[in-house]
């Protein structure tokens, strides 16, 4: 074997890793030590992410579009897989978790019916050309971050939507912005509010909580396999369990109806974040069941580690996914852009504002705060505001966050189905809208419809 560099298969992805690596450092001092980087709440995977797409774009450097693609891609399973192997807390969990998770889903739907509305309108005004199911392109990069926003945007390139994947990518780009922009003005609001003064905000990863670092009954660190590398196996032997199902899934689906697989198949495998998600659940389940039984003594996973985890995952696919950007796709793609842009964070404030002070009355803006931040950006992007006004995590805010995003997977399951239909015909892409306008209404109602019977105990009462 040839271990010289002219092997670039053997050396690539560790000379393009280290490289990626270096501009996170970089992006980490720079946020440290310049005052208006600093204050601007930028997260540090997203400076590294905008660096190295100017290096990209201005030729200095030519980092392969595939590696960037694949690090997005597999960044956000894995670090979904993570968080969805860790013990919960009980103390955040039953209705809470629901509702949280609910809160979620419901802000991509309204991000989904306002896109979908920007992109058909302009289909049927002034770009009979646009893709018509762009739209759901929002709550996508939004939502849920440049990872989804590249694999429906690959998927929705394949079934005609010329530059689907880099105007995913922009507008997740375009929320990091937002996050950071909103997240400065409504924190100094809520300082000068309380007669408290800014604090220096210090750079976090993509999936901070307040934790211990080791629980009851786990693996010691005498043990002869290290603590760290069962964590990573737990990960990949269920992500290999989610590359078996999806295969066999699709495989079964070509087998019945091979022109429905064509639509379906792209959309398993772009979503197989969920398929890991609900299997890390599942592998969850058997061994706390196991623990329960007796059958086995001791609990492996660890969450300080599997969050250490997810938070490198998420941090090498904002960078990837944000420097894998092709400005040139964007041509003559402007105009949904900054329309969806502009209105998907006024929406998403209004949203968040109306819903909020009912659900979470006792901790309405630390929970406003860290939920606008997220659901424009990733966690972090929420968790850094949040430090401005609550930096102790004395609410639940932080905790919310997170699992809320676990009863999200469950939430935002029917999506899937929705993200399908869309691009299928006009007929289907109406019923799409109606749908998100509907399960929407429905999330709302459970949320903060039932007078009386919600405030059970929950972190969101315990202030009231």
């Amino acid at each position: 074997m040839d271990f010289s560099s002219a092997n670039r298969g053997l050396w690539d992805m560790f000379v393009w890793g280290g490289i990626i690596a270096l501009l996170l450092l970089l992006a980490n001092v720079l946020t440290r030590k310049v005052s208006f980087i600093r204050k601007s709440l930028m997260p540090v995977a997203a400076l590294a992410g905008f660096i190295l797409l100017a290096l990209r774009a201005t030729g200095l450097l030519r980092t392969p579009t595939e590696l960037l693609e694949m690090v997005t891609y597999h960044g956000i399973a894995i670090g979904f897989i993570a968080l969805s192997l860790r013990t919960t807390k009980t103390e955040v969990g039953g209705v809470f978790a629901f509702k949280s998770g609910a809160l979620i889903v419901s802000t991509y739907l309204i991000q989904a019916v306002l896109g979908l509305l920007i992109s058909v309108a302009l289909y049927y005004t002034f770009m009979p050309g646009m893709f018509p199911a762009s739209g759901i392109l929002l709550p996508m990069a939004y939502g849920q971050g440049p990872g989804q926003a590249n694999n429906v945007g690959s998927t929705y390139e394949s079934l005609g939507f010329i530059g689907g994947r880099s105007f995913g990518l922009s507008l997740a780009a375009a929320g990091y912005l937002t996050a950071c922009l909103v997240g400065i003005w409504y924190t100094r609001r809520v300082l000068k509010r309380r007669g408290q003064s800014p604090k220096a905000p210090e750079p976090v990863s993509g999936s901070l909580v307040a934790e211990t670092f080791q629980d009851a009954n786990e693996v010691p660190l005498s043990e002869s396999v290290d603590r760290l590398s069962i964590q990573i196996a737990l990960i990949l032997v269920a992500y290999l369990v989610t590359f078996l199902i999806t295969r066999a899934v699709t495989a079964g689906i070509a087998a019945v109806s091979p022109g429905a697989a064509k639509t379906l198949a792209p959309l398993f495998w772009g979503f197989n974040f969920i398929t890991g998600s609900l299997v890390a659940m599942g592998a969850r389940a058997l061994l706390g069941g196991l623990r329960k039984s007796g059958v086995m003594t001791r609990q492996y996973q660890n969450n300080y580690l599997l969050n250490r985890i997810s938070g490198l995952a998420f941090d090498l696919m904002i960078v990837a996914g944000i420097a894998s950007i092709d400005i040139s796709d964007l041509k003559g793609l402007w105009v949904p852009f900054l329309l969806m842009a502009v209105l998907g964070g006024v929406i998403t404030y209004a949203f968040l504002k109306y819903v909020i002070p009912r659900l979470t009355p006792g901790f309405a803006d630390e929970s406003f705060v860290a939920m606008f931040g997220m659901l424009t950006g990733t966690i972090s992007s929420g968790i850094l505001p949040l430090r401005q006004i609550d930096p102790e995590f004395k609410t639940p805010a932080a905790d919310q966050l997170v699992v809320g995003s676990g009863t999200a997977i469950l939430f935002g399951a029917p999506i899937l189905i929705m993200v399908g239909l869309a691009p299928t015909s006009m007929g289907m892409l109406f019923l799409t809208i109606g749908l998100c306008a509907v399960y929407m209404a429905a999330l709302v109602w459970f949320m903060i419809g039932k007078k009386g019977k919600e405030r059970k105990k929950s972190p969101g009462s315990a202030g009231d």
